[in-house]
């Protein structure tokens, strides 16, 4: 699987990244170092992961690779939470974005599925 770039899961996963991005420029300045720069790094992470799994050679990798990729949009959805809970986010602004992360959760587990390891 080396087109990474036709899977939906991927897309999305740039989408996010790209929202992340944009919503931690509204941040305090002085989480910079904190939220801000932990959130980018894991939203990048997400179709990193994706994208290195899809260019190995066995399904059982391209699983391994699958896998963080989770653990990165389970760990960015915890940041979130907390962002939202320290008042850095309006619900408005919350609400959609944790939807997309638990859309790119969902489907990381349906693609993990589909690979038909058990």
């Amino acid at each position: 699987m080396n087109n990474f770039k036709d899977l939906k899961v991927w897309k999305l996963a740039i989408e996010v990244a790209k929202k992340t991005y944009l919503l931690t420029k509204t941040f305090p300045f002085e989480e910079r170092y904190g939220l801000t720069s932990q959130m980018n790094r894991c939203s990048v992470s997400i179709p990193s992961n994706i994208a290195e799994g899809c260019g190995r050679k066995s399904s059982k990798e391209l699983h391994q690779f699958l896998s963080i990729a989770l653990g990165s949009a389970f760990e960015l959805e915890t940041q979130l939470l907390l962002s939202y809970e320290f008042g850095f986010l309006k619900e408005e602004s919350f609400v959609p974005f944790n939807l997309n992360i638990c859309e790119v959760q969902k489907m990381i587990i349906g693609l993990q599925k589909s690979l038909n390891l058990s």
